[in-house]
């Protein structure tokens, strides 16, 4: 190791500093993200890199992410900078491998949301949203997205990200509102779209109909009652009580049947004695599966011999069967529930929980509507008591005008009162509450319910017939062909989950009953029914005049006054048909987008299909989802290739962030403390598949596996002060500890590429960084100090920094597309230029010829032994026998005879940055220091014979006898 220039020198000797070859550098070891990154990006935009490499990409292969689109409204949290910089990552790595990346960042614009925060504002100046043109309505809504995007590009923009960011996609642009129509109406033309009545989702706070990737599950805690329904009919089982149990009294006005399960056993119960307070009477029978019904009678507050079972009940007793509603014949109730309940077996009924009875209100619930709908007694059961603001009808007897919830989502007045009605007129067994997981809209929060309305439905059923029936003719079929036969799913996990959910989901509700998107582009004849022929007007003329419009004037253009004669035009009299207002699910807007960005645009793609899609674990029942149901229902088949998914972002404790604990981390305030390469590498460093932690602790550590990092490069950078091309070796002239590294290099080209390929951003990182702190800095680097800094023009030191520069053109651009920053600091402190930027490079070409498994195994060995070198010598130096490697040249005795060949071949002394060492096959003395894990070596100590080197410090018996003074050879000789 070279002398420690900043120790004192005798002042009869030379000071031999300046003849040294120290590192010339003017890389900062302090980086200053905060502040100089912004410098940079106006740099990046004034060379304008991602047009650049446009240009200089044309005739590769082109490789596309298609970016599932934020929506346009508020700052963006941490759940952002995760998906965007993943993004990034693999954008630029493909880009750097040879591909013409593309990215074209878009928005989500339409929906919910933003209709919410512009009916705020008119609230705040007592305006009414109903007093408003719609038009004027949408234009505000327009712009209030206009204003969040701008927010927000910036923002993404800060994190580093590449893209088209002067063209982003937006959903609400003219032409895509176009496309978004027309294909809406390839589904009107091909049959798939019906319109149908029956239970949905329904937020009573929204006041619109939701689709399942609308919804997220919270524990909930709501009422339960056990129902009392009397039975009718020509069997001794007449008078007796069949009861129901229910997590959802309101649904109660609305019962039309009751189910049992056919193969269940039931039994005929009477009760015997009754507790103080109890709704049952001594005397009363009931009808309950037998295996529920201790639990049942305990609900009632009943003791084990207050209850005695009657006989066991064949469920073919059932069939001479009706009930009565508990409030039939009620004072007040003016005949609404007058009429017998059906009784009939149904395969959805349970006898694990409950009663082994299922109340039924085929309004509100999904499982009961199909039971009709396919007995084709639909008109019979089917009931409109809820309102779109989740209230009664006002004329419905002893409930009309109670709400369900109340406006900000809270329990309202209706389950109250249905419960005191129900206990009034004798119809309870027993009350209680249960807290379970529910239903809730995931944009405000609120619980929904399940509802019958009029909505428009996409079938994924029914064949689609446009003929593009190769994975299908329906639009299930073709999904879940194209899951299996056609995208890699990255983890393969996702594969299971997107696919059981296309396995099970029911018909895709398009219609939402809101003002804000585009809307359902059709008409519907007056008077007809939905089943009648020519119910929808389906016309290329009528479509055509839509999209023409649409393209112009964009989705306004449907509101605006003579709108359906203007369409409609000769194709048929506009007086016989009604023009529907209904706006499309957003979902459906953001599903289209591979046809207005990945099919229209110049930068997408051929055949409209991505090569990636990116995004959280909840899209698979979003954006994936809905992308992959409108594919199949217009083009066949999936709109990508590749589907990778990343989890959430937790707390450092692994709690959920959220606002009201203050466990958030916003990627604002990470940037301007550490800055946004930090955040970078959080996320390179991640196990993105999984759910991901973060906080202060976390990012501490991230920061500094940074500077260890920074280090690394900032020694490289010294070390190829005034490189010249001359200056070059050949791989084949160099020692063999240079060819090692060549072939370190060879094995992590391999690693990086195929890392990058699969979207391992942790593996990549965790590699190269365990080469860089490990091979390099605690080992190459360390080694090659010596000839770096006090060989003169040697052999030696012209492959080192030969070496140097290889490792710098692999190093930065393999650690670019994660430290975009760092890396152009880097390669800007080397290639200074107006037009230089690591962002504009590939990665090099690693020959083949560099991989060398048999030096690999050689060195293997080497490096071994000096392990226990380096361990021996520790001990003296922390017992201070010496204070530095220098001072000794140990006596190494080595077992294995290939072991001590190969170290013979070595300048071992060197390696082991001591000033000498003497190799033995002698077996170790006793007193030898050994290391278990590296047997056959043995390490004797000895100190250094001779006098200090004043340039290097190495101790040699030749030190001073030599031109210069108190130099040893390869000084003297480098001073000329």
């Amino acid at each position: 190791m070279c002398a420690d220039t900043t120790a004192d020198t005798p002042q009869d000797l030379p000071d031999y500093k300046d003849t040294l070859n120290l590192p010339k550098t003017d890389f900062p070891m302090r980086a200053g993200l905060p502040k100089r990154e912004p410098e940079w990006l106006a740099r990046w935009n004034e060379i304008a890199v991602y047009d650049t490499l446009r240009e200089r990409a044309e005739g590769r292969t082109p490789f596309t992410l298609h970016d599932g689109p934020p929506y346009a409204n508020g700052h963006l949290h941490i759940g952002h900078a995760l998906n965007k910089t993943i993004k990034d990552m693999i954008v630029r790595s493909h880009q750097m491998m040879g591909h013409d990346a593309r990215y074209v960042p878009g928005w989500d614009c339409h929906g919910l949301p933003i209709e919410w925060k512009i009916e705020e504002q008119y609230r705040k100046k007592g305006k009414n949203k109903d007093d408003v043109p719609v038009i004027d309505f949408r234009q505000e809504c327009r712009k209030f997205a206009e204003g969040w995007i701008d927010v927000q590009r910036d923002e993404f923009k800060r994190l580093g990200i590449t893209g088209n960011w002067a063209d982003p996609y937006l959903t609400m642009n003219f032409h895509a509102e176009r496309v978004i129509a027309e294909e809406f109406m390839k589904f009107l033309m091909t049959g798939t779209l019906y319109q149908g009545s029956k239970p949905v989702m329904w937020s009573p706070v929204e006041q619109t109909a939701l689709a399942e990737a609308e919804v997220e599950y919270h524990d909930k805690e709501s009422f339960t009652i056990w129902v009392k329904f009397k039975a009718e009919g020509a069997s001794d089982l007449a008078g007796a009580y069949v009861v129901i149990w229910t997590t959802t009294p309101w649904t109660i006005p609305s019962n039309k049947a009751v189910v049992y399960g056919a193969d269940y056993s039931y039994g005929l119960y009477e009760v015997t004695g009754t507790p103080d307070d109890c709704w049952l009477k001594v005397g009363e029978k009931y009808l309950l599966a037998n295996k529920l019904a201790e639990q049942t009678f305990a609900k009632a507050r009943l003791s084990d011999d207050q209850w005695t079972k009657v006989r066991d009940v064949e469920t073919a007793e059932f069939e001479a069967l009706s009930l009565l509603h508990p409030l039939a014949g009620v004072e007040g109730s003016e005949g609404e529930w007058d009429q017998p309940r059906d009784f009939r077996a149904a395969d959805f009924v349970t006898d694990e929980e409950g009663t082994g009875f299922v109340h039924c209100a085929p309004s509100h619930g999904m499982e009961e509507y199909e039971l009709y709908r396919n007995l084709g007694m639909l008109e019979q059961v089917i009931t409109y008591n809820v309102m779109d603001d989740g209230g009664f009808r006002a004329n419905l007897p002893f409930f009309g005008g109670k709400f369900i919830l109340n406006r900000k989502g809270g329990e309202g007045d209706a389950n109250k009162t249905v419960i005191d009605k129900l206990a009034e007129v004798g119809g309870l067994m027993a009350r209680g509450k249960i807290k379970h997981s529910y239903p809730h809209s995931w944009r405000s929060k609120a619980p929904v319910i399940f509802r019958n309305t009029p909505q428009w439905f996409a079938s994924i059923d029914r064949a689609v017939g446009d003929g593009q029936d190769t994975y299908g003719e329906t639009i299930r079929t073709r999904a879940l062909r194209s899951i299996d036969e056609l995208v890699k799913f990255t983890p393969q996990s996702g594969r299971n989950r997107l696919y059981s959910m296309i396995e099970a989901r029911p018909d895709w509700v398009l219609s939402r009953q809101r003002a804000w998107g585009v809307p359902l582009t059709c008409f519907i004849k007056k008077g007809a029914l939905p089943t009648d022929e020519g119910f929808l007007l389906r016309d290329d003329a009528v479509n055509a005049r839509i999209c023409e419009a649409f393209e112009a004037e964009g989705a306004d253009a449907w509101y605006k006054d003579g709108a359906k004669e203007r369409f409609i035009g000769d194709a048929a009299n506009p007086d016989d048909y009604e023009q529907v207002f209904d706006v499309l699910d957003v979902w459906f807007d953001s599903g289209s987008t591979h046809a207005f960005v990945l099919r229209d645009r110049e930068d997408g793609t051929k055949d409209g299909i991505a090569d990636v899609y990116m995004e959280g674990t909840d899209q698979h029942r979003g954006w994936f989802h809905s992308s992959l149901l409108q594919a199949c229902g217009t083009k066949g088949r999936a709109p990508y290739r590749n589907v990778v998914t990343h989890g959430f972002t937790l707390d450092e404790k692994g709690n959920k962030m959220s606002k009201s604990l203050g466990n958030t981390v916003a990627p604002d305030d990470v940037v301007k403390q550490y800055g946004a390469d930090i955040l970078r590498l959080w996320v390179a460093q991640a196990d993105y598949t999984a759910d991901q932690r973060i906080g202060p602790e976390i990012l501490k550590g991230v920061a500094d596996g940074y500077r260890r990092l920074r280090n690394t490069m900032r020694f490289m950078l010294g070390a190829l002060g005034h490189f010249e091309e001359s200056d070059r070796v050949d791989p084949a002239d160099m020692p063999e500890l240079e060819q090692w590294v060549l072939h370190r290099l060879a094995e992590l080209d391999g690693i990086v590429q195929e890392g990058y390929r699969a979207y391992d951003f942790q593996h990549v990182f965790q590699a190269v960084f365990n080469f860089c702190t490990l091979d390099l800095s605690a080992y190459y680097f360390d080694i090659r100090k010596d000839a770096l800094y006090c060989d003169g023009d040697t052999p030696r030191r012209r492959a080192a920094r030969t070496v140097m520069d290889l490792l710098f053109h692999r190093l930065t651009t393999w650690l670019a597309p994660i430290l975009v920053f760092t890396m152009e600091d880097v390669w800007l402190d080397r290639f200074p230029g107006d037009a230089s930027s690591v962002h504009l490079q590939d990665f090099p070409v690693t020959p083949a010829e560099w991989k060398n498994d048999a030096l690999a195994a050689k060195w293997a060995k080497v490096r071994s032994a000096r392990r226990v070198v380096t361990a021996a010598l520790e001990i003296q130096r922390t017992d201070k026998v010496i204070g530095a490697s220098l001072e000794a040249a140990p006596v190494v005795h080595v077992e294995d005879e290939a072991t001590l060949e190969a170290l013979k071949t070595v300048a071992f002394e060197d390696l082991c940055i001591t000033s000498g060492i003497e190799l033995s096959a002698d077996p170790a003395p006793q007193e030898a220091f050994r290391m278990a894990e590296v047997p056959g070596v043995g390490v004797v100590f000895e100190k250094a014979d001779g006098e200090k080197c004043q340039r290097c410090w190495k101790i040699l018996p030749d030190v001073g006898t030599h031109a210069h003074p108190a130099t040893c050879a390869r000084c003297s000789e480098a001073l000329g």
